[in-house]
């Protein structure tokens, strides 16, 4: 017998029989110690304790877990956004360590979608989101003033991940400082 997939064409799950549970076990308030709070939910959770699960901070988590994913996209988006924005406005002061970033970022970038893709309807709104902070960024490394940088994201989704930053510069520009 095969086992059932789950909704959306997901990996197939197994179903098995729910562990023994002590019903003598201690169990950790979430106020005191959430680790200890966490494996002791999991540990109710594999064992089917359905009564001894903590629904409310359960739901919280659970919640946080999405926010989380959604704050390090955004994160890995705000530090590419830096980046183009000082490889732009700054030429003469273009760093290898800039071209590392900007490619490893990607990488986090990509992973985290490939990870999260239900976040790919949502990227022009974590794009926005990134580019103010990546301006206010730009601003205090550069020492150029806000109104510089264009008010809103100059670059697509589609640039943000595959613009060639090529290093050392081939653009005609003055040699780039080493860093």
């Amino acid at each position: 017998m095969r086992p059932p997939v789950r909704p959306g064409g997901g990996k197939e799950a197994v179903v098995t029989a729910p562990k023994r549970v002590s019903q003598r076990l201690k169990t950790t308030r979430y106020e005191d110690d959430v680790h200890a709070w966490a494996q002791e939910q999991v540990h109710f959770l594999q064992a089917g304790a359905w009564a001894r699960l903590d629904i409310e901070h359960l739901a919280d988590e659970i919640a946080d877990v999405g926010r989380s994913e959604r704050h390090a996209l955004t994160s890995a988006l705000s530090v590419i956004l830096l980046h183009l924005l000082k490889w732009d406005h700054q030429p003469t002061r273009r760093t290898r360590s800039w071209v590392t970033s900007i490619r490893t970022q990607r990488v986090v970038v990509a992973e985290r979608l490939e990870d999260s893709p239900s976040l790919k309807s949502r990227i022009d709104v974590l794009v926005a989101r990134a580019y103010h902070r990546a301006l206010i960024e730009a601003a205090g490394e550069t020492g150029l003033d806000e109104q510089t940088f264009p008010p809103a994201c100059p670059y697509d989704v589609e640039t943000i991940m595959t613009r060639e930053i090529p290093w050392p510069p081939s653009d005609g520009q003055p040699r780039p400082q080493r860093g």
